[in-house]
């Protein structure tokens, strides 16, 4: 998991670049605006590998993971004002989790698709999706194909069940407590259980 930050001067600093939110750019779109987003703003970022979440949903929720990291890139910045995407139904109650995690006086603008309605975002979005895209492949240059790791991806699913088939346990890269690796195994073992019947 990927989450980043920009800081700003100016609410006007991408007025001339064309920063959305990440999901609405190609690849290659992403990949021109990134080095251009770091050279005009202060950005933080942070990568939080498939063991190590496993190992915080043991004591919260992804809800708090996340806003924890929210915080966490937000204190990096020291802004006066921060947006955020709120990955909580609650956008008012999103806004004081990632508070707690913050340690000095900051505004929250907390919203739903905030990389759709602001541009710090939007460049936020892009520079977490840019770093994202790049850790995966990494691990791809270790693991093989393994798709874009999202559960729509055909090639993801089909890895991973490819690997839990061979090795019976997920592969160290994937999150044992995400909801999608949980029902490759349960599969596995109803599967396995309906042989005895």
């Amino acid at each position: 998991m990927v989450i980043a930050g920009v800081g700003v001067r100016s609410a006007d600093a991408f007025s001339d670049l064309e920063v959305n939110d990440s999901k609405m750019l190609t690849p290659a779109k992403r990949e021109q605006l990134y080095p251009l987003i770091r050279k005009r703003c202060r950005v933080a970022t942070i990568v939080i590998p498939a063991p190590e979440i496993d190992s915080i949903r043991r004591e919260m929720t992804m809800n708090a993971c996340v806003a924890r990291a929210h915080g966490e890139v937000i204190r990096r910045l020291s802004p006066t004002v921060a947006y955020i995407d709120a990955c909580d139904v609650n956008t008012s109650r999103y806004a004081k989790e990632v508070k707690i995690h913050i340690g000095f006086p900051c505004k929250l603008v907390s919203e739903h698709h905030a990389d759709q309605t602001y541009p710090v975002v939007s460049a936020a979005s892009i520079v977490a999706k840019v770093t994202r895209d790049r850790e995966v492949r990494k691990l791809a240059r270790t693991y093989g194909d393994i798709g874009s790791g999202y559960p729509s991806d055909p090639v993801t699913i089909t890895y991973l069940n490819a690997y839990i088939e061979t090795h019976k346990v997920p592969p160290p890269i994937a999150r044992t407590s995400w909801k999608t690796v949980s029902a490759i195994l349960n599969k596995r073992a109803q599967s396995r259980l309906s042989e005895f019947f």
